[in-house]
């Protein structure tokens, strides 16, 4: 959150990084979502084509914004920026899809030329897939810890922004699935494995990669902070290629391998990733009630409202007693105890940070939302 008096130090890092992101749209999302993704559906009837893509969106959209909420609720300790989210998402949705299609359709080309067109589709699935998806999924989680380094705290905010370009992505890859299925009469079992099983597959995927780039967030150590994010890439890319070689198997011998082998692997994954996050947030909340507890002593907050602020429903608890300004209010305190845990982090490492700079203007914020009445405990 912006602190009012306070100029942004990563001002330019900004922009450059936005200026990149751009680019990355343009090229990625327009230029190769279009030739690669969008054109070979229109090599036949283009009329049809568009109407299968139209119905494939019309499938593949609303659902999307449904899986949103899930981290939007996750997220309430201290709510990521909107358009952060928007960058996120976006980026999943067009140029990591656009990269991905362009580099698959070339790779399992040239293998299946090299070998046979059987070959080339497996390892366009199960090694080509997984690795480049990854990447450019990852790519961005990467970029926006480093070129918004301010809205990126740790460990969970890894997540959510992970978690944001992979839905981005399964929903534009389910309008091209669902395009494909709708011209080949093969939508009921499209719909079930990647509109009911698959969803979440991505998200666990690429939340691996989050998560490693989150911890880097929160280490001192210079190594670790370059070593972690390729671990977990390797880990995303490792699910990626389980997932798909099982899609595999169900494609090659039949739709019962789904109940048999997908269905089981689909509650393995989502159990996984709903238990990762829970102890996840619940660890966030402790390391902000931890930094909070001697701003009650010295009289910059009540106990009731750290009590509230690290509540699970604290932010819904405000906004329905006090509005905007409720939220504002247990957000602030919130940053406060991040901009604590940060700087604590970098004194301990000898580093410096922007998150110590926070501190005192943050108090003034939370005295000032207090007396205009935004204390909701």
């Amino acid at each position: 959150m912006a602190v009012t008096g306070l100029d942004d130090p990563y001002r330019t890092r900004k922009w450059v990084g936005f200026g990149i992101w751009t680019v990355g749209q343009l090229v990625g999302g327009l230029l190769f979502l279009l030739l690669f993704g969008v054109l070979p559906l229109l090599t036949g009837d283009a009329a049809n084509a568009f109407l299968s893509m139209g119905i494939g969106a019309v499938l593949a959209f609303p659902a999307m914004f449904v899986y949103l909420t899930f981290p939007r609720l996750l997220d309430r300790y201290d709510p990521e920026p909107m358009y952060a989210l928007f960058l996120a998402l976006s980026w999943g949705a067009l140029a990591a899809c656009g990269f991905s299609a362009f580099i698959n359709s070339v790779g399992g080309e040239l293998v299946g030329a090299f070998t046979n067109p059987r070959i080339g589709e497996a390892f366009g699935v199960v090694v080509s897939a997984p690795i480049v998806e990854e990447f450019w999924k990852g790519i961005m989680v990467v970029g926006i810890a480093y070129f918004l380094k301010s809205e990126f705290d740790g460990i969970v905010d890894g997540i959510i922004y992970a978690t944001f370009v992979a839905i981005g992505f399964a929903a534009t890859e389910n309008v091209l699935y669902y395009g494909r299925a709708l011209a080949s009469d093969n939508l009921g079992i499209t719909l079930i494995i990647r509109g009911l099983i698959a969803p979440w597959g991505h998200p666990l995927y690429t939340s691996m990669t989050g998560l490693a780039v989150g911890y880097a967030r929160e280490q001192t150590n210079t190594a670790m902070k370059f070593i972690l994010p390729v671990v977990g890439y390797m880990g995303a890319v490792m699910l990626h290629a389980l997932w798909n070689g099982s899609s595999l198997l169900c494609d090659y011998y039949g739709a019962s391998y789904v109940f048999f082998l997908l269905i089981p692997l689909w509650l393995l994954f989502v159990t996984a990733f709903v238990i990762l996050v829970m102890i996840l947030v619940h660890r966030r909340g402790r390391l902000i009630r931890e930094n909070l507890i001697d701003e009650v002593a010295l009289g910059y907050i009540t106990q009731a409202e750290l009590d509230l602020v690290t509540s699970a429903f604290g932010g819904l608890v405000a906004f329905m007693k006090r509005g905007s300004k409720g939220t504002e209010f247990v957000r602030a305190v919130a940053r406060l105890g991040l901009s604590k845990w940060h700087t604590a982090r970098a004194m301990k490492g000898s580093k410096s940070t922007i998150s110590m700079d926070f501190i005192l203007p943050l108090r003034a914020h939370i005295r000032k939302l207090r007396e205009a009445g935004a204390s909701p405990a």
